[in-house]
């Protein structure tokens, strides 16, 4: 069923688009929070950079490799860009909430999945990599954004997040161990994990949490 997918971009290029995206897609939720903190340019820009690099930063560390973050500006660049966006626009979206929730759905599944597609083309069909660098990739920004404006990162609350980035990383991977196309595993796997998170938003899916310590 997964053959009908065809791209004419190589799968190097077409991985490397979808990691610029969701760099933006985070750096963009970065300096919405910053803003939100009353951040003056110099933070957003900070703010903005850490979220959109960070968790590929460290997938790439404890995966023994160079940085891409460092290695290629353009991540440090998109995310100044979408920062200096943000700036002067947020007068005119600060009532669009909903737009960083999107902008923070879609960020978790471009990451979760492009971190899963980094581990499968650095070890093959590797359950545990393809999940920890899933994971690290899709909530490693996340939590230091939360973190330094002193917030407690959703990734520890009740919203269903993590949980959505385990799905979608799952899927991905059964799709290629039976014999999917890696196209079609990235696609499916980003459309699942963001479609779980935008659903959860909406009807408020919380996983369980311990008796006498609920809001």
């Amino acid at each position: 069923m997964f053959s009908l997918v065809d791209f004419s971009l190589p799968p190097q290029v077409f991985i490397y688009i979808l990691d610029l995206f969701g760099t933006m897609a985070f750096a963009v939720t970065g300096a919405f929070k910053a803003i939100e903190h009353k951040s003056d340019i110099v933070g957003i820009l900070l703010l903005a950079t850490i979220t959109g690099v960070a968790g590929g930063t460290i997938r790439d560390i404890v995966m023994g490799k160079f940085p891409n973050s460092l290695s290629d500006p353009a991540y440090v660049v998109i995310t100044i860009i979408s920062g200096i966006s943000i700036f002067f626009l947020y007068s005119h979206l600060k009532k669009h909430w909903n737009l960083f929730l999107k902008f923070d759905a879609i960020g978790l599944g471009v990451f979760a999945i492009i971190g899963a597609t980094f581990a499968y083309n650095l070890v093959g069909l590797n359950f545990l990599a393809i999940m920890l660098c899933g994971m690290l990739t899709a909530v490693g920004g996340g939590i230091l954004r939360d973190v330094f404006v002193t917030q407690i990162p959703v990734v520890f609350v009740k919203e269903f997040y993590v949980s959505a980035s385990f799905i979608g990383i799952t899927a991905f991977y059964f799709i290629l161990y039976f014999g999917g196309e890696l196209y079609a595993a990235t696609i499916f796997g980003i459309i699942l994990t963001t479609t779980l998170r935008l659903i959860a938003m909406k009807f408020n899916w919380n996983l369980p949490r311990v008796k006498g310590n609920l809001d």
